[in-house]
């Protein structure tokens, strides 16, 4: 028995050695630091004055601690998924789980209670001071509705198609007041009667309302990230804070601070309501990173990021982060990039919560073509002849696009279990993961496919070495891996990474997927969802 434990003990150490040794070889270093969140959206501040901010994405309802601005989960997930937050008279707290549909509530820190379910796209959600709860669905549906705060009766249909009835508030009159997202307005609604009236106009894309004590409403445009005070009365507005587009909610305390969250910035501002002046409570360099490209232009690497909530570019050696384009800002064409790929002039996102797949010129930062209409693509190419290839989840097809919109569009093969990153292997083939199969292969144009590693965990973002290698984020056992196309030996460059961010409850398994990429003197590069960060992979 002894001899066989020392046996045991040997074998082990050995594989400790070798395990260090070959780690050894390589060093991760942290390029962008992570955030809190992954993307926020509605704010609400609780009888305590705690603020609670909500994320979609990230599938959690998280407390803000203002002074430190630091911030902690206080409902995780899956119920925790919190587009909007509200607080009842009696200190019940409210929020809705827009990708599933569900509204939950929770008073103090007793169980959580489903209230209603099969409402997609839930978003808004306030309270009357008589403790009645009001919703609305918007982008997945237009709708109003009364909610049983027993959780008991369906919830009751009072308006639709009223233009996208966004963060809303009751006022002093007992009128729900809020923005109408599509059409540019703010409107006022008397939930008994079933009438809307229009209170302001000429908003870009009006995100969330609420009310100051002194009965002045606040206003934010998404569009043009401006914090706007209106008069509820006459409609008169005044425009009191010049901030950054991709706002979407405000809450107001009872000291009549202002605090407003911003998805692209993946933080929350407070603002003086007198001068205008704004000062960060949080936020993030990234939003939600996912793709990478990277693209080495003399010596230096450039890495593309579809950060969900904006297009952004990262240098390879300071780490700094510029920014192309954030969502919802005006005059700018972006759906909530999830995958990357760059080469040439090329960078090609696609949007799997979309359906889009977007051509932007790397260097001027302009969009060529934005293509509609594709079933949860996770990835796509251009090939040598000028079409592109995309991966399509919701079908398990590689997808040909041609034509001069690419309006033609042909599955070369099906059957692919969860087609997710993608790299060139030639004008005419090209590398992709399988993250359900665990298998990366190789797929000729003609559909001829061949396997080239399997029995993998999860894999996801793919890339290119200069030495032929491929670089795999094998995402199920939170590693980056190298592959050998010609062999398929497999082999660990780095472990116990951050990546596989658990998917949210109503999207997709792959979530936002975890990408990597190579610089052309072997540096790799991959996104961790789970900290908002951009690592760096060297030798020693």
């Amino acid at each position: 028995m002894k001899s066989r434990l020392a046996l045991c003990a040997a074998v082990a150490a050995t594989v400790l050695i070798a395990t260090g040794a070959y780690a050894q070889t390589h060093e991760v270093t942290n390029l962008v630091p992570g955030s809190a969140f992954h993307g926020v959206h509605g704010l609400g501040f609780d009888k305590s004055g705690r603020l609670f901010a909500g994320s979609v994405a990230g599938a959690a309802l998280y407390e803000v601690d203002i002074a430190s601005g630091t911030a902690k989960v206080a409902i995780p997930t899956p119920e925790g998924m919190a587009d909007d937050i509200a607080f009842a008279p009696d200190g019940t707290m409210a929020w809705t789980g827009f990708l599933t549909g569900d509204l939950y509530s929770r008073k103090g820190d007793g169980p959580v209670k489903k209230l209603a379910s099969g409402l997609p796209g839930i978003n808004s959600l306030a309270f009357r001071k008589d403790g009645r709860l009001y919703a609305t669905q918007v982008f997945l549906g237009d709708a109003l509705y009364e909610i049983d705060v027993e959780g008991v009766k369906p919830p009751r249909m009072i308006m639709e198609k009223m233009g996208g009835l966004n963060g809303f508030e009751f006022g002093p009159d007992d009128l729900l007041y809020g923005p109408l997202w599509f059409k540019g307005q703010v409107a006022k609604v008397d939930v008994d009667k079933a009438e809307l009236t229009v209170v302001a106009d000429g908003f870009k894309i009006p995100g969330a309302v609420n009310f100051d004590s002194k009965g002045n409403l606040w206003v934010v445009d998404t569009a043009l990230g401006q914090l706007v005070r209106v008069d509820p009365k006459t409609g008169a507005k005044k425009m009191v804070a010049q901030l950054k587009p991709s706002l979407d909610n405000l809450a107001i305390d009872d000291k009549d601070r202002i605090f407003v969250s911003n998805m692209a910035d993946n933080g929350i501002q407070q603002v003086d309501a007198e001068t205008g002046a704004a000062k960060q409570v949080i936020s993030g360099k990234l939003a939600l990173p996912g793709g990478i490209g990277v693209v080495s232009d003399d010596g230096k690497d450039t890495i593309y990021v579809a950060d969900v909530f904006a297009y952004r570019t990262v240098d390879g050696s300071t780490g700094e982060v510029s920014e192309p384009a954030r969502m919802h800002a005006d005059g700018v064409t972006l759906e909530y990039p999830m995958s990357a790929t760059a080469k040439g002039d090329d960078v090609i996102l696609s949007s799997w919560f979309t359906g889009t797949v977007q051509v932007i010129d790397r260097k001027s930062g302009k969009t060529r073509e934005m293509m509609h209409g594709f079933k949860a693509p996770h990835d796509a190419i251009r090939l040598g002849d000028g079409s592109f290839l995309v991966n399509e989840l919701g079908t398990k097809s590689l997808v040909r696009v041609q034509g001069e919109h690419g309006e033609v569009r042909t599955p070369i093969i099906g059957l692919i279990e969860g087609p997710v990153g993608m790299v060139l292997a030639s004008n005419s083939a090209v590398y992709v993961t399988e993250a359900f199969s665990g298998q990366v292969s190789k797929i000729e144009t003609n559909g001829v496919r061949v396997v080239i590693a399997k029995d993998l965990k999860m894999p996801e973002g793919i890339a290119l070495a200069p030495d032929g290698k491929l670089i795999v984020a094998e995402v199920g056992a939170k590693r980056i891996v190298q592959i050998d196309p010609a062999n398929g030996n497999v082999t660990e460059i780095a472990g116990n990474l951050p990546i596989g961010l658990a998917a949210a409850p109503g999207g997709l398994p792959t979530n936002i997927p975890t990408g990597v990429g190579v610089g052309a003197s072997g540096t790799i590069y991959f996104s961790s969802d789970i900290e908002n960060a951009i690592y760096k992979v060297t030798k020693k």
